[in-house]
């Protein structure tokens, strides 16, 4: 088994968990941005489950953030995510912006009333709240979102790591910035960066897996692999497949509508 030995925390860090392992397992699959989507995930976990049948070795699925907002089932993904692993694999769910983002609303709410407008509705509809015709306000939104999320759930949402590494991998939601040393990363940064790291030029002997912005294929450069092809819109939810020697392919859920996989739209 993988050793895991981490809580790596620069004191600028944020407070969430860094973690990391000394050796790669197996195989990891790597998922992206889920966004309330569970069919496409359950989905997904069939096509992972399938393709690992013939693998000797530990198994790793890491989720990569965002499994909350725009999609219809948020609620359902965490009790997903809540509920033990696919036989035979170790989980990892690490944190993504809209996680921050929806903790951020219930400690601030009218500081942060933009998380309504980027998937929060959606999530408060998946816990019985409806507040889209703007009659509730976001005070009343959150004490409502407090009252009828389990505190399973939020308990969860605080718990969530930032990043995971592994050798010549570092797994996280949005990227690293270009020039920065690993351990001093700012916990922003992971959680929301594009530009500059988006275009490189990347850090040697570093590959990053990431999600948080979208494309309607998955990209594999030198330096970073990008998995968020916007399943929310499109139906195709992503994972990059990585084996011990470092070889990366991918698996991804096929759309119900196979025309709406050709668009994947840039947010937040």
């Amino acid at each position: 088994m993988a050793a895991l030995f981490g809580n790596r925390q620069p004191p600028h860090s944020g407070g969430r968990q860094r973690l990391s392992a000394d050796i790669r397992p197996a195989v990891v699959y790597a998922i992206g941005d889920v966004h309330g989507c569970l069919d496409e995930l359950r989905q997904l976990e069939q096509l992972i489950r399938a393709d690992a049948a013939g693998v000797e070795g530990e198994k790793w699925i890491v989720l990569l953030g965002d499994y909350i907002d725009r999609g219809p089932q948020s609620a359902r993904v965490i009790d997903h995510l809540l509920a033990p692993p696919p036989d035979g694999f170790r989980r990892f769910t690490l944190a993504g912006n809209h996680e921050q983002m929806l903790l951020d609303f219930l400690a601030s709410p009218r500081r942060h009333t933009d998380w309504l407008a980027y998937g929060g509705l959606e999530t408060l509809a998946s816990y019985g709240i409806d507040a889209r015709d703007g009659m509730m306000g976001a005070a009343a939104a959150a004490m409502a979102l407090e009252a009828r999320m389990p505190r399973s759930h939020l308990e969860w949402l605080r718990q969530l790591p930032v990043s995971l590494e592994l050798p010549g991998f570092v797994f996280v939601h949005a990227g690293l910035r270009p020039g920065q040393p690993l351990a001093e990363q700012d916990e922003n940064d992971l959680l929301w960066i594009r530009e500059p790291f988006l275009d490189g030029p990347g850090a040697p002997g570093i590959v990053v897996v990431h999600g948080h912005t979208p494309e309607t294929e998955p990209v594999l450069r030198s330096w970073r692999v990008g998995i968020d092809t916007a399943a929310f819109a499109t139906g195709r939810l992503t994972s990059a497949r990585i084996d011990a020697g470092g070889r990366i392919s991918f698996l991804a859920s096929r759309p119900a509508n196979p025309l709406a996989a050709q668009t994947a739209p840039r947010t937040d």
